[in-house]
């Protein structure tokens, strides 16, 4: 029952609902995320934690960037039914739309002046 709960808890936040669209579309990094986000970083990590602990997204280092991606469901059988549903779910709501469009300009490179 635990599990379910943490997952369930994890999706009670629109923020990390949002999260979890934007990362069906592609991986992204904690800076990436918070400019989609309009968020703070620290309040960003935090969601992308809560994500990371009930199996709906895992993090990947490379070199010096952590990509997050979704979870490949294998930690929770709860959280991979979660993830199959939600790729349906959602996709006619302007506010996932807005923020979907928005994301394509966004690259970790210009945010942090490194191009």
């Amino acid at each position: 029952m635990k599990e379910f709960v943490r997952v369930m808890k994890a999706l009670s936040d629109p923020t990390r609902v949002k999260i979890l669209k934007i990362l069906e579309r592609r991986s992204m990094c904690v800076c990436e995320l918070q400019t989609a986000l309009g968020a703070a970083q620290s309040t960003t990590s935090k969601h992308l934690k809560i994500l990371e602990d009930a199996g709906l997204a895992a993090s990947h280092k490379d070199g010096l960037w952590v990509n997050y991606t979704l979870a490949d469901g294998r930690q929770s059988a709860y959280a991979a039914s979660i993830l199959g549903n939600l790729r349906h779910w959602l996709n006619d709501a302007d506010e996932i739309n807005d923020l979907l469009e928005g994301i394509e300009g966004i690259d970790r490179f210009q945010i942090l002046n490194r191009n």
